[in-house]
């Protein structure tokens, strides 16, 4: 018979069509029996898809899809993360408005990924720069000021000078912003912080009721949240009424404490040494310690730097004074900014002790082993016995600590406590696009927030947005300038904007009602739907998206607004595409076709003949390794294009991208289609007729197996196998079946297989068989278990140990029945020829081993 070419380009486009006419992803939020919330966390319009991008919406379309097939409400819907630096900053590069620039990214990006027909339920779209989006992220503002969880003061914060902007410590990696690798410097400035340090607990206990989260962004939640269990203890500073407040794990060492350390930023500092001989020596060195990043200041290797303040404090325990450093190894963020120096028992203060000559006492020993303090090269371990220690000489270190805070706690000089790493939410920005913050300042009043009737505060246009340092809104006196919502004086609006973060904690609910002005969402509507039944990201936003939007889900439920406290059932975190880039020395990042590669061991620049270098990286326009859809869509389809994106490892893995090789699949999908021509009639007998009982059982058992498989492996979101198993069950329907049914059967039930994965073919092939509807609408093959029991098995013969042949017998063959088929064999019989069997071993269902001399 002539088979019709398979024109996947028509195919496609017709499909792609059809599926947006009926409005096949719409979900009626009302009318839903068995709701099933399938969410992609929503992109930054940055303009420009590439293959790399694709696996991320790939993953969530084929889920979606297959939960239609099993006859679940889906809620698949698509919004924009369109606030933020990027587009201010292409802005200003570019020299267009920051608004225009977003919104022509947005078409772009929502034409290409219709072009890869994923499919969202697109009348729920927002971006997050509508006022009708951020009206609510002010609102969130407001309800939080009143319930004494935002608030403002001066602190030392992380500026990069690169974005001319506030980072919050969770966009500090390593010292370096998260955006553009610029080292960060410290600053100090009145800023808006949200008290998420009030639910650390919480945020930190509810992670043992997350069995869907991947365990490594659990403990890269639980390691920022940073619980430890100890003590606080008071030091009186000498000839003062003031105190320092210490933090420490380890308060059964209080006695070996020879002096303490304040941060640089520590508020006490300026008290300790104003008006002192020793105030301009001390200031200097602060300001050098600002000019340092975290990195640096906390470097094992780097050498230790500090300034005596000239004041000292009183060791509770000892009743001595002991003096008072200045050093920035102690960073202000942790525990309280100040620390009591154990040099004996802590490496840092031990080195600091030896470079400035202070004091070592050794307060723990190993039994029967004094250590001499003097002879000391490195500090020794807490573990052993406690000397020099008053009420706790004798005792096991271990045991030590309990009893030292009892002591701590009964002499007044401090309690147990329990401290967290994790510090408030820094929200100000200043940046011109981004939220306006709902704050007018009055000078009688003080912070007010502006009144919910007159949310949104809408964002000022024809801005001079160039970075200076200071916001771009405190140069518009129209925005600024306004009167107290309290008294009615004069008064003046905050100029910074939010961090984008606070766009993306909630955005999750408003999907539910993106257009509603009265009110956030209905928490009544939104139940069903929540916790989000499966949420696909990267797990780059551990400790940043995914920590905020767990805060603040837990607010709006304490709030009485959202129906759970914690938004996210099951989540996973994909891999990322990386394909090789090329750099040579000359002409830094090479594109692929500035390479000759004809010596691929020895890679060169075609320019100039520069060595190149090769290694796999993300996708990245800045280093020339992007693969463009447009590249391959028109030479292979978007069908094929999925399939081997998810083919190419497992998902939640990094896997590299090789542009030939997408022709794999392609093939693949050639063979179906040619199969599905050449058997159609055989198809349409079995949907009219069924199988025989004496059908083809192997292909059955083929067919069912791969049914149960591949709906283990969507469960299990292993997308590379499944398409393995329907590969293996592709290859066995071109074998030889004669004309049996049970070829149609396989047919049948592979278009449905395939029809998440490439969706255009399993539609057509199910038109092509008779289907009515849509292959969604139509079901999920259900694998039959009788289809699939194994009424025989294959037994390895041995002879003397060494196999000798296989042997197929009933699955409950007894041992005579299994020695009647080893000897009937051929190879069998010819190593027992000649030979005297004195054993046979029999293992029932795995195993014979003639024993022969």
């Amino acid at each position: 018979m002539e088979i019709p070419p398979y024109d996947f380009r028509s195919i496609e486009a017709r499909w792609r069509r059809r599926w947006e006419e009926e409005r096949l992803l719409h979900t009626d939020l009302h009318g839903a029996g068995d709701p099933y919330y399938c969410l992609m966390m929503y992109p930054y319009p940055s303009g420009d898809l590439h293959v790399g991008h694709g696996k991320n919406y790939f993953i969530g379309d084929v889920l979606a899809r297959y939960h239609l097939q099993l006859g679940r409400d889906v809620l698949h819907p698509m919004g924009w993360d369109a606030f933020g630096l990027p587009a201010e900053n292409a802005a200003i590069k570019q020299g267009v408005d920051p608004e225009r620039f977003t919104y022509d990214n947005i078409k772009e990006m929502k034409r290409q990924m219709r072009e890869w027909s994923v499919g969202y339920d697109w009348d729920r779209e927002f971006a997050t720069c509508h006022p009708g989006y951020y009206k609510w992220n002010q609102w969130i503002f407001v309800q939080m000021m009143k319930r004494g969880l935002a608030y403002r003061k001066a602190s030392p914060v992380n500026w990069c000078p690169s974005c001319n902007t506030v980072l919050a410590n969770e966009q500090v990696i390593d010292g370096r912003c998260e955006r553009d690798d610029t080292e960060v410097e410290q600053r100090e400035l009145e800023q808006w912080f949200l008290k998420i340090t009030d639910y650390a607990q919480r945020l930190l206990d509810g992670l043992d009721g997350l069995p869907g989260w991947p365990e490594p962004v659990k403990e890269q939640q639980r390691h920022w949240i940073g619980r430890s269990e100890g003590a606080s203890i008071h030091f009186p500073i000498a000839g003062s009424g003031t105190r320092i407040e210490v933090f420490t794990t380890r308060p059964d060492t209080l006695w070996g404490a020879t002096f303490m350390v304040l941060a640089p930023e520590h508020a006490l500092v300026d008290e300790l040494v104003r008006g002192t001989e020793r105030e301009d020596e001390v200031r200097a060195y602060l300001r050098a310690a600002a000019r340092k990043s975290s990195i640096e200041r906390q470097s094992e290797t780097g050498a230790k730097t500090g300034i005596f303040t000239g004041r000292s404090a009183i060791n509770p325990a000892t009743a001595q004074e002991i003096p008072i450093w200045v050093a920035d190894y102690v960073l202000i963020e942790y525990g309280t900014g100040a620390i009591m120096a154990v040099p004996a028992h802590d490496q840092r203060d031990f080195e600091f002790a030896r470079k400035f000559d202070l004091n070592v006492v050794v307060v723990i020993e190993p039994p029967d082993a004094p250590v001499d303090a003097a002879a000391m090269t490195e500090a020794v371990p807490h573990e052993g016995v406690c000397v020099r220690s008053g009420p706790l000489d004798g005792m096991a270190a271990a045991d030590a600590i309990g009893a030292a805070t009892r002591w701590l706690e009964a002499e007044g000089h401090g309690k147990g406590e329990v401290n967290y790493r994790l510090r408030d939410w820094l929200v100000s920005r200043q940046r011109y696009w981004g939220c306006p913050i709902p704050v007018i300042y009055c000078a009688q009043c003080g912070p007010q927030p502006v009144p919910e009737a007159d949310l949104p505060v809408l964002l000022p246009k024809n801005v001079d947005f160039t970075p200076t340092g200071k916001s771009p809104l405190a140069s518009v006196p129209e925005f600024v300038n306004t009167t107290c919502p309290k008294c009615g004086a004069a008064a003046e609006r905050e100029t910074d904007t939010l961090d984008t973060f606070t766009d993306s904690s909630w955005y999750f609910f408003r999907y539910l009602a993106p257009r509603d002005a009265e009110r956030i969402f209905d928490p009544e509507t939104v139940k069903p739907w929540f916790p989000i039944h499966q949420y696909i990201g990267g797990i780059e936003h551990a400790r940043g998206h995914l920590l905020y939007c767990r805060f603040i889900t837990m607010v709006l439920h304490d709030a009485g607004h959202s129906p759970v406290e914690e938004p996210i059932e099951r989540l996973f975190t994909q891999g990322m595409i990386c394909k090789l880039a090329y750099r040579c020395e000359t002409h830094k990042w090479l594109h692929e076709s500035e390479v000759d590669l004809s010596d691929p061991q020895n890679p060169r620049c075609k320019q100039d003949g520069t060595p190149v270098s090769a290694r796999l990286y993300k996708m990245s326009k800045t280093k020339k390794n992007v693969t463009s859809p447009v590249e391959h869509l028109d030479e292979v389809g978007v069908d094929a294009s999925r399939l081997y994106t998810l083919f190419i490892g497992p998902p939640e893995l990094d896997a590299e991208w090789n542009d030939r090789a997408v022709q794999g699949p392609f093939k693949f999908l050639q063979r179906l289609w040619d199969s599905a021509h050449r058997h159609r009639d055989l198809v349409l007998r079995y949907r009219a007729q069924g199988v025989a009982p004496d059908s083809d059982r192997e292909l059955r058992r083929k067919t069912h197996a791969t049914i149960g498989q591949v709906t283990r492996d969507l469960e299990g979101l292993s997308f590379n196998t499944a398409i393995a198993r329907m590969m293996e069950l592709s290859n066995e329907i071109r074998r030889e079946h004669g004309e049996d049914p049970a070829l149609g059967e396989a047919l049948w039930t592979l278009k449905s297989l395939i029809a998440p994965f490439a969706p255009h073919l399993g539609e057509e092939l199910h038109a092509l068989f008779g289907g009515e509807g849509s292959v969604f609408a139509a079901g999920w093959p259900q694998a039959d278990t009788a289809a699939t029991a194994v009424e025989e098995i294959e037994v390895p013969v041995q002879v003397n140990g060494k196999l000798r042949g296989r042997v197929k017998v009933g699955v409950n063959a007894d041992r005579e029945a299994m020695l009647a088929a080893a000897r009937a064999d051929s190879d069998v019989c010819g190593h027992l020829e000649g030979k005297k069997v004195v054993k046979e071993i029999v293992v029932p269902g795995r195993m014979i081993n003639f024993v022969v001399k």
